[in-house]
């Protein structure tokens, strides 16, 4: 007898895989084995890791439902992220914009772009060149969290800035 899934089961299967991927494709720091390296070249490398800007500086903002506007915990979050790229010059970044489930698909990448736009223009005011920029809206396409309440919304409203 065949199963029949209904079209939220899919997309929960789908987003775990999604999930599951992405968190696969985050590249690990590289760390000098040379024993005539010092610890600081070690400490410089691991501060321009990907687990670096996710775990010390924060890699994501947040955002009120329907808006692009960014609060003082973002712009907080966004200082530091100024400050380490401007120590990191040879790191570039791609923000990405997202929106939660509400509201048409044109509507979400249009408030995502908006979103990803708003960070990379306050990085910019913090002194980070714009052309170590990058900007991508995924609208409602990619949520980190699944369900129909305002507790998921939340954490799908967001901007997420990425090592490329």
């Amino acid at each position: 007898m065949m199963t029949k899934y209904s079209p939220i089961k899919r997309l929960a299967a789908f987003g775990a895989v999604a999930f599951i991927l992405a968190a696969c494709s985050v590249p690990d720091a590289k760390i000098s084995s040379s024993a005539s390296s010092s610890s600081a070249a070690s400490s410089a490398a691991g501060s321009a890791s990907a687990k670096y800007l996710v775990e010390n500086v924060g890699d994501r903002v947040f955002f009120a439902t329907d808006r692009s506007v960014l609060d003082a915990s973002a712009r907080g979050t966004l200082v530091r992220q100024a400050e380490w790229l401007n120590q990191n010059g040879g790191i570039n970044l791609t923000i990405e914009g997202h929106a939660d489930e509400r509201g048409t698909r044109e509507y979400n990448l249009a408030l995502g772009a908006r979103r990803a736009n708003a960070v990379r223009d306050f990085l910019i005011s913090q002194g980070v060149s714009a052309n170590r920029l990058q900007t991508i809206s995924f609208g409602k396409e990619r949520p980190v969290s699944l369900c129909s309440e305002e507790s998921c919304w939340s954490k799908n409203r967001r901007s997420v800035s990425t090592i490329r």
